[in-house]
């Protein structure tokens, strides 16, 4: 597993504490929690391409459909 050194503002590990807490998880693991989660969401770039794509060629599907 690799490490990383990530700088954070005094505010927002006084926050990342109270949230990890709430979890009664380490900051270190929250934060390892989160972005795995994030890692593994689907890129959105490509909902939205997709999307435009889709729409650009609905005539062409539903005449292939036929």
């Amino acid at each position: 597993m690799t490490m990383l050194n990530v700088p954070v503002s005094d505010n927002t590990l006084k926050r990342l504490k109270k949230l990890a807490a709430g979890e009664n998880l380490s900051v270190e693991e929250y934060i390892s929690r989160m972005t795995d989660h994030v890692a593994s969401q689907p890129s959105t770039d490509f909902d939205v391409i997709a999307a435009r794509i889709l729409t650009k060629n609905k005539e062409l599907y539903r005449r292939l459909a036929q």
